[in-house]
């Protein structure tokens, strides 16, 4: 009589076919997915720098929102918040040139509406370099 108690050996995960299976998903997503889209909007994010940078010699669009909604092209207020007037004010201001870069700067506390609606008149007129200004925030001590 054997009283040794049998010694079981751990069980082992093959993880053979579960990489099969993520490479079979890769594959998949790889060739359902569409890299080639033709967006009407290229948003560029700002980027933070420590260093002050040049000032451009190119001229740009500088359009700002501010808290109440009312919109400004280059400083200039617009008459009101309609986007055919906004959009005249964009080309008068661009002087027939739709390779400008676009500069929006918007409130803080405006409407979510206002900007998307800067946006969509600038592109309606085929501008497609946009640029968000921002500003560092304060470090605090």
């Amino acid at each position: 009589m054997n009283l040794r108690p049998v010694k079981r050996e751990s069980p082992e995960l093959n993880l053979t076919p579960l990489i099969d299976v993520v490479f079979l998903l890769l594959i998949f997503f790889m060739v359902s997915t569409t890299f080639d889209r033709d967006a009407r909007i290229k948003v560029e994010l700002p980027q933070a720098s420590t260093q002050d940078e040049k000032p451009r010699e190119e001229k740009t669009l500088d359009i700002t929102v501010d808290a109440k909604g009312r919109f400004y092209v280059n400083q200039r207020e617009v008459v009101n918040t309609d986007t055919e007037t906004l959009k005249r004010a964009i080309l008068k201001a661009a002087a027939g040139r739709q390779d400008l870069p676009v500069i929006i700067t918007a409130d803080a506390r405006t409407t979510h509406q206002s900007v998307i609606k800067v946006m969509d008149a600038a592109s309606q007129l085929g501008f497609v370099n946009m640029t968000f200004s921002a500003r560092q925030p304060v470090e605090k001590q």
